[in-house]
């Protein structure tokens, strides 16, 4: 099984990060930065910008990278790895009238470090990376279940 790669955004505005629920009718608790799977022949920003868009209906720069997280699944041989982005917000708002065009995002959420400390939320490392500076790297977290 090949190792799948995907792009995810560190958007903090307004000293709050953006955050998505993945698992449509409410199916999990988990919450992460929003992203998706990169597609061949669009450079990794792009296939950002457009993922955030379908996932939440804002329009972000992407600025650097930040953070790289693996994960996988040990018994199925799934592995993802993960290209965090810093990213500044252009345009938009969250609306809740906004849909997901692949119905996968149906949550949406800007957070404080407060707030997210209470979710259950990966990359574990991601507050610290969002709320603070530097590069980070995350090998092989174990994926959890939903």
């Amino acid at each position: 099984m090949p190792i799948r790669l995907a792009t995810r955004a560190v958007l903090v505005h307004d000293g709050r990060l953006l955050l998505v629920n993945a698992y449509p009718g409410d199916k999990s608790d988990l919450w992460c930065a929003p992203g998706g799977g990169a597609e061949p022949g669009a450079s990794l920003p792009d296939n950002l910008r457009r993922e955030v868009y379908e996932e939440s209906g804002l329009d972000i720069a992407v600025g650097a990278p930040c953070l790289i997280n693996e994960f996988h699944d040990p018994d199925s041989g799934y592995h993802q790895v993960d290209l965090f982005f810093r990213c500044r917000l252009v345009s938009g708002a969250l609306r809740d009238d906004w849909q997901d065009p692949e119905s996968v995002v149906t949550r949406r959420r800007f957070v404080t470090p407060a707030e997210m400390a209470a979710l259950r939320v990966k990359p574990d490392s991601l507050a610290d990376i969002a709320f603070g500076d530097g590069f980070g790297y995350d090998p092989l977290e174990v994926i959890v279940p939903a």
